[in-house]
């Protein structure tokens, strides 16, 4: 159980306790605790066995002490559980509704007694949400409308999220005597943006007779999170976890294996594409094995390399299973080399607390030099973001001279000074240009009105990059994955631009954001425009994120020389300044 897993049992909880009307006191305690559980550096779950360690943690007293002490000794939290069988935990999913906070739900639950989606978009849709107090019709039509944008992503979840859901239950599982292997599957192992529900296969000598089976798929149906059991059966059990996300683990014998994980990590194109080769070639292919088509005997299944070589093909990687050609590559021996996370040199995306991230130049530095970096930027904000207590000039310059400073004291790893400057709205920069040529790199992004049209926003981005300091075009899209669409603008038109003037689009790891998606960045490639992954980091834990544009940049068949991170120290600089 992660400080991410621990901190939305918190808030949750908290939500739970203002939509019950109970003290305001209390209620805050929750909050201030699950902030500052996720934004600590060290695992709580390290730290539980030395109390004064974790009271020291600001927002931690004796009572949420207590608390976490409970939820390590039994997987869930008293009063959580308490409030969600008053309520039932549709409630959690109403507040994922756009404008419907606690307080609106408890009035909701009050006058009408409903905690479910449905149950409140049919009260809206019947006028019964205007009549209450607060609210009207131009709020129950932003609700109906909220409601039907959450439909339409609705069911996702953010990778992040379907990995800690994942490593919580492999723990969990990992504890039962004779499962061996513990493997995701589906959407997520293939790096998806998003994932509808998590696939786990297992294997070990606890899958192998029926009996066996169904010990170990009792002791799965004990899992602490588990909310509601979908159904059980010989060798798989599906259920929902407390964020409602949908689980099925199935348990597979060894000689199985690695058909299941074949079957059940590639998309369905990719899969029947590779079930119409294997009839070709005289095999049958399913979640089984890989058979003779005339004996029924398995020829292959206990691992995955096993299957693409007896069809004469390349193991192919999870992230590349989409049919875009893949097969074809791995059938002549031309499949990429995919970046790895091992390949990047440095990060150059990144906050300190003199503008809105929590930790500083020299927390930063050590932080990336301890994940073996060569270098990384600050790039901090400009003064358009206001709320983020963005730099102007003088500050800027001041700010550049500090970090030239901690580059001069720290050891091991170059520090180059940028910033992340907004792009206004008519595509001019939110600093001077005589401050941003004194800098080692600037990030150019969109960061506030995302509703012009479609031309004026290309316009707008075009303009950003023909600017000569620009160096990067920061979260190019500006979509918030499943709470903010893409603004409009022409992509193909924006990356000749990028190609031209040699300014680099930011694959930003971040995994709410990850920006440019998969499709974009082949369109980049294609267009011979670079890419520079970047984390978007705001304090030193979020470092860590990169794997996820590491993924990203895997399903759009990326390889080192495409990453412009991926230079050495001299020359990445020389592509910030002189281009690429």
């Amino acid at each position: 159980m992660n400080n991410k897993a621990i901190a939305n049992i918190l808030y949750e909880t908290a939500d739970l306790l203002e939509i019950d009307g109970q003290d305001s006191f209390r209620i805050r305690s929750y909050r201030n605790a699950a902030q500052a559980i996720e934004n600590h550096p060290e695992a709580i779950k390290d730290m539980i066995g030395e109390p004064k360690k974790v009271l020291a943690i600001p927002g931690i007293g004796k009572g949420m002490l207590a608390n976490l002490k409970e939820l390590f000794d039994t997987g869930k939290l008293a009063v959580q559980a308490e409030l969600l069988e008053k309520y039932h935990p549709s409630m959690l999913q109403l507040l994922k509704i756009q404008g419907l906070g606690p307080k609106t739900i408890a009035l909701i639950w009050s006058a009408y007694k409903v905690s479910d989606i449905d149950g409140v978009e049919k009260l809206a849709s019947e006028g019964k949400i205007r009549i209450l107090p607060r609210m009207g019709e131009k709020h129950e039509a932003k609700l109906l409308k909220a409601i039907q944008d959450y439909r339409r992503i609705g069911g996702r979840y953010l990778i992040d999220t379907a990995e800690t859901e994942c490593e919580k239950l492999s723990e969990y599982l990992k504890k039962y005597p004779g499962f061996d292997k513990i493997t995701p599957a589906g959407s997520l192992r293939r790096g998806r943006e998003t994932v509808g529900d998590l696939d786990i296969l297992v294997t070990g000598k606890a899958c192998c007779s029926e009996e066996d089976r169904q010990k170990a798929i009792a002791y799965v149906a004990q899992y602490p999170p588990l909310m509601d059991l979908i159904a059980s059966g010989d060798n798989k059990i599906s259920f929902h976890v407390r964020s409602g996300m949908q689980v099925d683990v199935r348990l597979l014998p060894p000689e199985s294996f690695g058909a299941a994980m074949q079957y059940f990590t590639g998309s369905k194109a990719h899969n029947v594409s590779l079930r119409q080769r294997a009839l070709k070639m005289g095999y049958t292919l399913n979640e089984y094995s890989l058979a003779d088509l005339k004996t029924e005997k398995p020829v292959a299944g206990r691992t995955e390399d096993e299957i693409y070589a007896k069809l004469k093909l390349d193991c192919i990687p999870p992230e590349m299973r989409e049919n875009l050609g893949e097969i074809e590559l791995a059938e002549k021996h031309a499949l990429p080399q995919l970046i790895t996370e091992k390949d990047l040199q440095g990060d150059v995306h990144m906050h300190t607390v003199e503008t809105d991230g929590r930790s500083t130049i020299e927390e930063m530095a050590e932080a990336a030099k301890a994940r073996g970096y060569k270098y990384m930027a600050i790039t901090d904000h400009s003064k358009n973001l206001a709320f983020a207590n963005g730099l102007d000039d003088k500050r800027a310059v001041e700010h550049i001279q500090r970090i030239r400073n901690a580059d001069n004291v720290i050891d091991g790893i170059k520090i180059f000074a940028g910033i992340e400057v907004d792009i206004l709205t008519d595509g001019d920069l939110d600093l001077s240009d005589d401050v941003l040529a004194q800098m080692d790199l600037v990030i150019a992004s969109v960061h506030s009105v995302f509703n012009q049209e479609s031309a004026k926003m290309t316009e707008r981005l075009i303009k950003a990059i023909e600017n000569p300091n620009t160096s990067i075009i920061g979260h190019p899209t500006g979509r918030i994955l499943l709470r903010r669409d893409s603004y409009p603008f022409d992509m193909g038109a924006v990356l000749a631009a990028a190609a031209k003037r040699s300014v680099a689009m930011e694959l930003n790891a971040y995994p709410d954001r990850l920006d440019l998606n998969d499709v974009h960045l082949r369109q980049a490639k294609q267009q011979g425009v670079k890419i520079v992954i970047n984390t978007d980091s705001h304090h030193t834990s979020h470092m860590e994120k990169i794997r996820y544009g590491i993924l990203q940049a895997r399903r759009a068949w990326l390889t080192k020389d495409d990453v412009l991170n991926t230079l050495p120290a001299a020359k990445f600089a020389q592509a910030m300044k002189q281009r690429w």
